[in-house]
């Protein structure tokens, strides 16, 4: 039965708990325990909350005491390690911050806990979030649960493994380019990072670039990314970001008002991608077909004018040199990582660069504005290449050579645009590596995407494979 808990998705645990099937307690063992069975070969947990079968005794007693529950009451859940976590240890994947400990937890958090959660567990992630692949000095480097040769991605890559192999049912993660969308694909899971300022980034650290940063929530199945929603969406009055009081549909099977346009493309624009990958794509968008939504190859001009990568990179760099700088200053050499390193070996962009860029990024989202005026969802590829070998820097997808940062030429136009987006699986490549797919609305369309997701999900031949550890 334990094996069975370990993965069911996060609604159908609270209902079984709600309805007394199962108790709070045995759910938590359950994970702690499968934990303790498998990460010491995926090293996905950097730290367990105390406390944690506490609270679940504590919720089987509100349960038995008919008290008023939260949609998540007793669930476990997971959090991605530069997220804080009141008295539980917060490191940021660096030996820099080793033994900081909270005192609030980060608004994400808390909202989790306020819908019944019980935090379980804190996951690893790459030195200071900045990076795809999970792996740093602090806590070593995390192993895809589909093949331990392979990375989970980054820089939620801890919190995708741990999903995926049944050590958490539903977690926390970031995204400032790729962060929550590249890892549930690597691991064929659910992400969902909704529009800019949807969930606040209160207590995450690094916050600079804002207007690029997101949190959002990884799980199993779309009702569970629907329900996370309905519970982190929502201003708080610290993140001025977080500004949106529009309401949402958080339910999942609402028709909308009007007969759905689904367009799907795989560049250009984008960059290379594996064949694989893009026939991937290619049978979703057949599926929505045949579900009796309008479906058409399409393509957004304004990604082949301005390269939205190149416009991520000119714009981003001079804020985050600055918070590693800071970070980092009168630290050992050897308390540093690479890729920290990298950060601060990078030339300045000149002015002239960055006011080009964000040009550039204005003619993005226009682009977009204009393709969402004749379509719902755009459908997209997440990653060119199903999960990899650890530590490659260079790539040949398709016939052209391209380096590691390539990888997330169709998941960084939302995050200069501030578009939301989910990734879900919808194949499995010849190596049985999972491949998702990436849903994209328009700004403020949660709903529309999840309700797609919801379609595509219910005609997915791989959505209860699990890895095999």
């Amino acid at each position: 039965m334990a094996q069975d808990l370990t993965f069911l998705d996060a609604t159908k645990l609270a209902e079984l708990i709600r309805t007394r099937e199962i108790s709070s307690v045995e759910v938590v063992a359950a994970h702690l325990d499968r934990i303790k069975a498998v990460d010491p070969k995926v090293n996905a947990i950097v730290t367990l909350a105390d406390g944690a079968l506490e609270a679940a005794e504590q919720a089987d007693a509100d349960v038995k005491a008919g008290k008023e529950l939260g949609p998540l009451h007793g669930v476990p859940f997971t959090a991605k390690d530069s997220i804080d976590t009141a008295g539980v240890l917060t490191q940021r994947g660096s030996p820099i911050f080793r033994g900081r400990t909270p005192d609030a937890d980060a608004e994400s958090v808390a909202r989790m806990k306020k819908a019944g959660g019980i935090l379980l567990a804190k996951t690893n992630l790459p030195e200071f979030s900045y990076w795809i692949e999970s792996d740093n000095l602090l806590s070593g480097r995390s192993n895809n649960p589909w093949d331990l040769t392979k990375t989970p991605g980054g820089s939620s890559g801890g919190e995708s493994a741990a999903i995926a192999a049944g050590m958490s049912p539903i977690g926390l993660g970031t995204d400032l380019a790729i962060s929550v969308r590249g890892p549930a694909a690597q691991t064929g899971i659910v992400s969902l990072k909704a529009t800019h300022g949807r969930v606040p980034m209160t207590g995450i650290w690094p916050r600079v670039p804002r207007r690029f940063w997101h949190v959002g929530p990884m799980a199993r199945s779309i009702r569970d990314l629907a329900l996370a929603f309905s519970q982190l969406a929502g201003p708080d009055g610290k993140d001025a970001f977080a500004t949106s009081t529009v309401q949402f549909d958080a339910g999942i099977g609402r028709q909308p008002g009007r007969h759905l346009r689904v367009g799907w493309m795989t560049g250009p624009g984008f960059g290379p991608v594996d064949p694989e990958v893009r026939a991937t794509v290619s049978a979703a968008a057949d599926a929505l077909k045949g579900l009796g939504i309008h479906v058409e190859e399409v393509g957004i001009p304004a990604l082949e004018k301005d390269f939205a990568l190149d416009v991520f990179n000119r714009l981003h760099v001079m804020e985050m040199k600055a918070a590693f700088a800071e970070a980092t200053a009168g630290r050992h050499d050897d308390e540093i990582y690479k890729m920290a390193k990298t950060m601060l070996s990078l030339p300045d962009t000149s002015m002239t660069d960055f006011i080009d860029a964000e040009q550039g990024a204005e003619r993005i989202r226009d682009g977009y504005a204009e393709y969402f005026k004749s379509f719902d969802v755009l459908l997209t590829h997440v990653l060119p290449i199903p999960a990899h070998k650890h530590g490659i820097a260079e790539f040949v997808i398709d016939g052209h050579k391209v380096d590691a940062t390539y990888l997330q030429g169709a998941t960084v136009p939302l995050n200069v645009t501030g578009l939301p987006g989910i990734s879900m699986r919808f194949g499995t490549s010849k190596e049985g590596m999972p491949i998702n797919v990436q849903l994209v609305g328009s700004w403020l369309a949660e709903s529309t995407i999840l309700h797609v997701a919801s379609l595509l999900e219910g005609v997915s031949r791989v959505r209860d494979l699990h890895p095999a550890l």
